[in-house]
């Protein structure tokens, strides 16, 4: 078995490494001979190994030290003066002899476990440093290529095959990738686990919208645009509130773009997440309104000893306020900070009663059902079927009837 071709052989592929460098892969390879001749020769045995670092070869110089042939005593570490000056009789006791050892002297079985150990030590070395590498990733985008799909998360591929992990809890609910499609995300975090690196990625993080909107807007990346929060729902709705450091340079509308030209193309990254720009603004009444867009607000009361907000508004922007799902209303509160509970104005109609007002006789999760689909008064209530408020809640039909038959009595009492 020729060592020195195959230990170049094996220099010469792992030097190709790209999460390995040259210097650090010769300081295994050295790390690697000396341990193994140490563990062959004993611990006392004196020796060098020199790696070429162009191509690799290897040579191991083993010393003795000379003294007066009475004084011989180890065979190790001693050569005899006579023997010496048989080589080169300018020797001297004291002077430390040299010989340049080959490695194959030991044997086929040494010489397969330096070459395994030396692969494991590199291998070791480049999982250290792709750790490395991607723990200074944290919260970076990154593309890279889907190598195979499976029902709890996507295995991705890196521009160096680095093996990337999308847990299906950070995939967006409309993401569909099949092998060979490039994805986007960034890095949510970074461990080691059994010495192998494991890198999370996130699409569902506020993080990964605000890398997009960096990597769109150029206003955002050059710092005269901030993006002040970003709250979201992955996948329906997000709001972003921005701020301009430049009074010419209009936020919201660099954000949009000209026909919405560079918002389009975050939403379709996001496969359509309706996305709201938030002009903002230290005005907590103005942000909330901004917030609650596009509703138009009649009234905000605030009290920040709760934490809380409530808003009037015309019954036909109550819905909108609330929005699909309650979306609308849940980042907006997100946004602000508070506690955003939306009301309708009773102004129109002074006959109207909260349904708060009811709480000695409804419970209150039955209010809080009917509020979350805008109905916050009697007659808002009312105004519904029995069908309508069936499917638009989750409240039995018995449950239904009877709240309905407290409001009528509270009017045909009046």
């Amino acid at each position: 078995m020729n060592l020195q071709n195959n230990l170049i052989e094996t220099f010469a592929e792992f030097k190709e490494l790209k999460n390995i460098d040259r210097a650090t892969m010769i300081g295994v390879i050295k790390d690697v001979f000396t341990a193994t001749l140490t563990k062959l020769l004993g611990p006392d045995v004196r020796f060098d190994v020199i790696v070429n670092d162009q191509n690799g070869e290897i040579e191991i110089y083993r010393y003795w030290t000379v003294v007066e042939d009475e004084e011989f005593e180890d065979r190790e570490t001693q050569i005899p003066l006579s023997e010496a000056r048989k080589i080169d009789e300018d020797y001297e006791p004291g002077e430390e002899y040299s010989d340049k050892i080959s490695f194959e002297q030991f044997g086929r079985r040494a010489i397969m476990a330096l070459k395994q150990n030396l692969q494991t030590k590199i291998l070791e070395r480049e999982k250290d440093n792709i750790y490395l590498k991607y723990k200074d990733k944290v919260g970076d985008l990154v593309v890279g290529e889907v190598y195979q799909v499976w029902k709890r998360e996507i295995l991705v591929l890196d521009d160096e095959g680095v093996e990337l992990i999308l847990p299906k809890s950070e995939q967006i609910p409309n993401d569909k990738y099949k092998k060979g499609d490039t994805l986007r995300a960034v890095v949510k975090s970074v461990e080691m686990k059994n010495g192998t690196p494991i890198i999370i990625l996130s699409r569902t993080s506020e993080v990964f919208l605000e890398r997009l909107f960096e990597q769109e807007i150029p206003e955002i990346l050059d710092g005269v645009i901030t993006i002040k929060k970003i709250v979201r729902i992955p996948g329906e709705r997000a709001k972003v509130a921005v701020e301009s450091y430049d009074e010419r340079v209009d936020p919201v509308g660099a954000c949009v773009g000209m026909k919405g030209s560079r918002i389009h193309g975050i939403v379709r990254e996001l496969h359509n997440e309706n996305i709201d720009i938030v002009n903002y603004t230290n005005n907590l009444q103005l942000l909330i309104q901004r917030a609650l867009s596009p509703a138009k607000i009649s009234s905000i009361k605030i009290y920040p000893e709760y934490k809380k907000a409530d808003v009037f508004l015309k019954s036909d922007q109550v819905s909108l306020a609330i929005g699909k799902g309650g979306y609308n209303i849940k980042l907006a509160s997100q946004l602000v900070g508070l506690t955003i509970d939306a009301y309708r104005d009773l102004e129109e109609d002074e006959d109207d009663v909260f349904l708060d007002e009811f709480s000695d006789e409804i419970d209150q999760w039955i209010i809080d059902e009917l509020k979350a689909i805008g109905c916050d008064t009697a007659k808002s209530v009312l105004k519904l079927t029995v069908e309508e408020l069936l499917k638009r809640t989750d409240l039995e039909e018995e449950t239904i009837l009877e709240v309905r038959k407290i409001l009528s009595e509270e009017f045909e009492e009046n």
